[in-house]
């Protein structure tokens, strides 16, 4: 018996539980970074909180529906293990989180974006701008990691606000950004992803290391280029060591 609940309410309810319609970007792909921690131990047997094989058969599963799964073994108080996963359906995406939350890892950190080519390079030819929307991900030989949000600064002038900044005056400017980038080629790799109007900074950047000390001179180094002394706010900085989900699961939850 259903007393008391309209025909056509059950009738919505039944569309909303069936198979999603995947959601995707009209050009390039989703992307959600997801940090973990580890959740309270189980008073049972053995204590561990995580199911480990349910993280596996996630990833698994994902990589297995085309999906982009890079894991990290978090350093610091700030995630135990991180995520960083690229797909064309958002659904997808959502999917993986599930699955990872239900398997007992809890997300303490997150960020949405999208894969873009800027405005500002435009002009690239079409391989770069491929590699750029649709990434192969994580580098071989460049296991260590940090990821960090960013936006452009507004302030009260023209001199202060980039977006007030003519449009030549801001190419100019990323492409003196692009060259202290490009000198770090071969011990780094980055993916710069959007999120203007999906996240609350409006760029991801995540960058992929031969060593750690290559992340921290990459993005000291182009803090010295104009368009980041002068316009340039970071987030926090989230930093680990990218290996198999295996390998990491082993070294952050042994016997999970």
């Amino acid at each position: 018996m259903n007393e008391g609940r309209p025909l056509g309410a059950l009738h919505s309810f039944s569309r909303l539980t069936g198979v999603t319609t995947p959601l995707a970007p009209s050009v390039g792909w989703g992307v959600l970074h997801l940090f973990c921690k580890l959740g309270d131990p189980s008073p049972g047997p053995g204590g561990a909180a995580v199911d480990g094989q349910a993280v596996i058969r996630a990833v698994k599963g994902a990589e297995a529906d085309d999906v982009q799964v890079v894991t990290v073994a978090m350093l610091g108080h700030k995630a135990d293990v991180g995520f960083v996963v690229l797909g064309p359906d958002l659904w997808r995406l959502r999917r993986f989180q599930s699955e990872l939350q239900g398997a007992g890892l809890v997300v303490v950190d997150s960020y949405v974006s999208l894969t873009e080519v800027s405005e500002y390079a435009a002009g690239i030819p079409d391989d770069m701008k491929q590699t750029r929307l649709y990434p192969s991900l994580p580098p071989a030989g460049m296991s260590a990691f940090c990821f960090y949000p960013m936006s452009k600064r507004r302030g009260d002038s023209l001199e202060t606000n980039w977006f007030s900044m003519p449009f030549e005056d801001r190419k100019a400017m990323m492409y003196g950004h692009g060259a202290a980038g490009r000198a770090f080629a071969g011990r780094i790799v980055q993916l710069i992803t959007g999120s203007t109007g999906i996240d609350d900074w409006e760029w991801g950047v995540t960058l992929f290391g031969v060593h750690p000390d290559d992340l921290k001179e990459c993005v000291y180094t182009m803090r010295f280029d104009e368009g980041s002394a002068r316009f340039a706010e970071f987030g926090p900085f989230l930093t680990g060591m990218v290996a198999s989900v295996e390998t990491v699961l082993e070294q952050i939850a042994p016997g999970a």
